[in-house]
């Protein structure tokens, strides 16, 4: 699929959209592993019973923005983000983002 004229810039912003980041089981064992947690461990700190109750996904801070988000634009977890991470927009997208998302 087309990326929808996006080159992304790594400006965070997706990051910052409040909602759900919705965890695959390859994402849990890559992510616990890149962390060198014990996936139980990671499960209970870094994450929330999605809203279709079907899935995890990852805790967010009160403002929105991802926990996995530092200093200006840096995503802790990078080498391992989540699949809907990996695949924005073209797969996944947010009412909004085209106005937000410095790299369209």
């Amino acid at each position: 699929m087309p990326r929808k004229n996006v080159t992304c810039i790594r400006c965070g912003n997706c990051c910052r959209w409040r909602g759900w980041v919705r965890l695959a089981e390859e994402d849990v064992v890559a992510i616990s592993e890149f962390l060198k947690m014990e996936q139980d461990e990671f499960i209970e700190c870094h994450t929330r019973l999605h809203l279709t109750r079907e899935a995890l996904a990852l805790n967010e801070l009160p403002d929105g923005r991802c926990i996995f988000l530092d200093g200006e634009n840096v995503c802790r977890i990078q080498p391992v983000k989540p699949l809907q991470c990996r695949t924005f927009p073209e797969k996944w997208n947010f009412l909004g983002w085209e106005e937000m998302c410095e790299g369209r």
